[in-house]
């Protein structure tokens, strides 16, 4: 029997949640942090906005929390919206305290904040706090340099987790998360690690579109398989779709961030129509589940491969300065984004459902969190308002923090585990049948379960998604696992939950929108799509 690996928490992620919580725990428990590539990689990377927070005199916490529940189309948890933001002072407090240098306001700033806010969509005011147009990678960044520093964390970069583990595995009644199965990607092996607590820090499900401003890593890993040990997943039809991505065939995933939106850039036809005035009053910042559409609808009525973004009308000084990495990627393209439009499309962009947990992000397993985008909360209901996304990391972080530390004492460090068995399988000698099966789950989710949907399509992809799963099921249980077969066999679970709910979704509300029930349904009382599993047997938190 190999060692066993054993901490006090075990936390899958390393974006903004993963690492904000292990900064919290450190101090007085154990703490790994697994991380599916380089520690630094993932979607808070990439986040370009920033965080929402009213930090402004003229702004209000209840300002805030109206907006939230009007851009979450009836289905956001005015409990939950108002925990979140009431706590989103403190949040950017400790992030100040952590080190993270906020862009700082000027003499001819428009808010009483001593930092520089944007407004962007469905926000009535600016409130978006940012570090230039590079958040996520200053927030990635700094946190990072605190990890690595901290003696009470382990990191293991490059470890991919395969399975929770709970009680049921040590053949105990009371199902509780002991544990995860983790691939050294490296050294190609699989590892037991033991954890009086687990969290899922693990992200979107992004890559399951074809089109996408996520990384690689954002293949919805955390919620296949919280579903597979037995949690509720709620709203999965509600996948976020950023209205501007760059469209060049150069850059891959690059986001061009709303805030441009928000200083004014004018979305525009290739004949330099605007177009946004037929949509909605808001036009331009109106929230992304309305400007999407519209595009998607032009792009589709006119047969453009694009639309255009232009901030023309803002000096090349006042771009350099708020925008200078969009400035310099788009200007190495041959764009210069000062003279000229942007070529933008949409993309998948953020996972509003997810592992449903309640305000300490506890799961429905016991010793199991969820925090950040894997889970759904009840904050962003059927549509997430701009850079409400990283407050939810920093809110949950300190949430889960505060139960985790004064619960600890209350489980014990798990006993002996089973190793990993793989003595009754090889080595694959057809790989190209994941990466074929990965293509094609792509781009029939994209071509079926996108922007727009029929209940025809719908059907159509799951059908296929069922017949792929069990071509999954077979390579899984005869071939060695690698990093690409287990993103695959996740995929495939998410794809299905995303089916399965939009299926179950009989009318149009915020970001799903289907052609067979265009209106929104306002007599009943607005309900969330939630897939039970049939391993659960008694829930433990409140829906």
């Amino acid at each position: 029997m190999h060692d066993q690996l054993e901490y006090d928490i075990l936390i899958i992620g390393s974006g903004a949640a993963g690492l904000s919580l292990a900064l919290k725990l450190a101090d007085q428990s154990s703490v790994a942090i697994l991380s599916k590539n380089a520690l630094i990689e993932g979607a808070t990377l990439y986040a370009q906005g920033g965080v929402s927070a009213a930090l402004d005199k003229h702004d209000s916490i209840e300002s805030h929390v109206q907006d939230t529940l009007i851009t979450g189309v009836g289905l956001c948890n005015p409990e939950i919206v108002r925990f979140v933001v009431e706590r989103a002072q403190e949040s950017i407090d400790w992030l100040v305290n952590m080190g993270v240098d906020f862009t700082r306001s000027n003499e001819s700033a428009k808010t009483t904040s001593p930092f520089h806010l944007h407004k962007e969509g469905g926000h009535s005011h600016r409130r978006v706090i940012h570090a230039a147009d590079a958040t996520g990678k200053a927030i990635e960044t700094t946190l990072e340099s605190r990890v690595r520093k901290h003696k009470n964390i382990e990191l293991f970069e490059h470890h991919v987790a395969v399975d929770l583990i709970t009680t049921h595995k040590l053949s105990k009644n009371r199902q509780r998360c002991i544990g995860a199965y983790v691939l050294d990607s490296r050294e190609k092996k699989v590892k037991v690690f033991r954890a009086r607590n687990v969290v899922l820090a693990t992200g979107g499900a992004g890559k399951v579109y074809l089109y996408t401003s996520n990384p690689d890593s954002c293949t919805g890993d955390g919620i296949a398989m919280a579903s597979r040990i037995g949690c509720r997943i709620a709203n999965m039809e509600f996948i976020q779709f950023h209205p501007t991505c760059l469209y060049h065939p150069m850059a891959k995933s690059f986001l061009i961030s709303e805030a441009l939106r928000g200083e004014g850039a004018k979305l525009l036809l290739k004949n330099g129509n605007e177009f946004m005035h037929r949509y909605d009053k808001r036009q331009e910042l109106a929230p992304r589940d309305i400007v999407a559409k519209a595009i998607d609808h032009e792009m589709k009525r006119l047969g453009h491969d694009c639309v255009y973004l232009d901030i023309s009308n803002k000096s090349a000084e006042f771009i350099e300065q708020h925008f200078p990495n969009i400035y310099k990627y788009c200007l190495n393209l041959g764009i210069n984004i000062s003279t000229e439009p942007i070529p933008v499309v949409p993309a998948a962009h953020y996972t509003c459902g997810g592992v449903l947990i309640n305000k300490n992000g506890q799961t429905d397993i016991p010793g199991l969190y969820a925090i950040g985008e894997v889970s759904y909360s009840g904050l962003h209901g059927a549509n997430r308002m701009a850079s409400n996304s990283l407050l939810e990391c920093f809110v949950f972080a300190h949430s889960a923090y505060k139960h985790i530390q004064q619960n600890l004492s209350k489980s014990d460090m798990p006993e002996k585990i089973p190793e990993w068995d793989e003595s009754r399988v090889t080595n694959s000698d057809e790989e190209v049948v994941v990466s074929h099966n990965w293509d094609e789950i792509r781009r029939f989710m994209w071509d079926y379960v996108g922007i727009v949907r029929t209940t025809k399509r719908l059907h159509r992809a799951h059908h296929r998604i069922k017949l792929l799963q069990s071509e999954i099921t077979e390579y899984y249980g005869n071939f060695r696992i690698t990093k690409d077969l287990i993103e695959l066999r996740n995929l495939a679970l998410v794809a299905e939950l995303i089916i399965k709910s939009a299926l179950r979704r009989k009318e149009s509300r915020g970001l799903h929108y289907t052609t067979d029930f265009p209106v929104t349904n306002n007599i009943d009382a607005p309900k969330d799509t939630i897939i039970e599993s049939k391993k659960i047997t008694n829930n433990h938190i409140a829906a």
